[in-house]
């Protein structure tokens, strides 16, 4: 009986690959970079099942090209670039890699609090181009990260991860949800407030939602001038969360104070972004799971959820659940 054929569309962790070649025939795209759209597809129409990254696009024009897919098994946690009901609709299963990026995208949130708060590319730069001047009372100052108050909009893994980290600075915790957290409340004794009030009550944003319909351009102008004028911003759910025209215009205003993203409305997001041209912003190629444990600990995920599919056998983390189907 021959093996069931798979692709990989793009250079992942040597483990997973073994994984996937111990169970399945494969194809993959050798490469740090992703495939053109034609040669993703034409591979994906020769496949049983792929493994994907977030930048490819799993919609209606894929499913057509590829019909014999099985599994769409997505290296990521979001998957605003799979159009699920139509997944579901063909009889395709799609999943994702939940838990294991969670700590280390907590990380980088709080990397760029941290940076944001304390200028600390600003003072880097500062000193790179010669311009460190004589200290005085006034030189750099920064805001205070401990003891303030951390608003946490989207209280799901993520978000909790972050508040946990909240707690060893001695920070009040708030948190906007489309649910009640109950157990955030009772472990960490965050508050819940409605998105407006947790707006204007924060020292600290930081957004973890993931990017949906309700979510989509979520910070614009009006948001931003809730915030208060010593507020920074932090993003490291989707960049479509945030409207990146308003974020300028409100930096430029001093509310929020500053702001620190590691995803943008387009990525790789261009090198004359006119956010790079304010001091009050900081920003990092979305490197939210870049750690090679993390992302070794995704691929392996993704590959176990697709070996397990094209064996027979149910995914460990499903985004959505077809009839008929053990």
């Amino acid at each position: 009986m021959s093996k069931p054929r798979a692709f990989i569309s793009r250079r992942i962790p040597q483990p997973a690959i073994d994984l996937i070649a111990a169970a399945c025939d494969y194809g993959i795209w050798d490469d740090w970079m992703a495939a053109p759209r034609d040669v993703f597809l034409r591979e994906a129409a020769q496949s049983d099942g792929v493994l994907v990254m977030p930048s490819e696009q799993i919609n209606e024009e894929f499913l057509d090209a590829a019909p014999r897919v099985k599994i769409v098994a997505n290296m990521a946690v979001g998957y605003d670039n799979i159009d699920v009901p139509a997944l579901t609709r063909r009889g395709v299963l799609a999943t994702n890699t939940p838990d294991v990026l969670t700590e280390t995208t907590a990380d980088i949130a709080w990397a760029l609090l941290m940076a944001a708060a304390r200028r600390v590319v600003e003072g880097h730069k500062t000193i790179e181009a010669g311009q460190w001047g004589a200290w005085h009372p006034f030189y750099m100052l920064g805001q205070d990260v401990y003891g303030a108050t951390l608003g946490i909009v989207g209280a799901g893994r993520i978000g909790a991860a972050v508040a946990r980290r909240a707690k060893a600075f001695n920070m009040r915790v708030l948190y906007h949800n489309r649910r009640r957290a109950p157990h955030l409340e009772v472990a960490l004794g965050a508050e819940y407030r409605a998105f407006d009030d947790l707006l204007r009550e924060s020292d600290f944003v930081v957004m973890t939602a993931p990017l949906t319909d309700e979510t989509r351009g979520l910070f614009g102008a009006r948001e931003f001038a809730l915030m208060k004028d010593t507020a920074v911003f932090v993003n490291v759910a989707r960049g479509g969360v945030v409207k990146e025209a308003d974020l300028v215009e409100a930096l430029k205003r001093g509310r929020p104070w500053a702001a620190g993203l590691d995803v943008f409305e387009v990525e790789p997001t261009p090198k004359d972004n006119p956010l790079f041209e304010l001091p009050n912003f900081v920003g990092t190629p979305h490197i939210g799971s870049a750690t090679l444990r993390t992302r070794t600990a995704m691929a392996m995920l993704a590959a176990q959820n697709l070996v397990n599919v094209l064996t027979g056998k149910p995914p460990l983390t499903p985004i959505n659940a077809l009839p008929n189907r053990v």
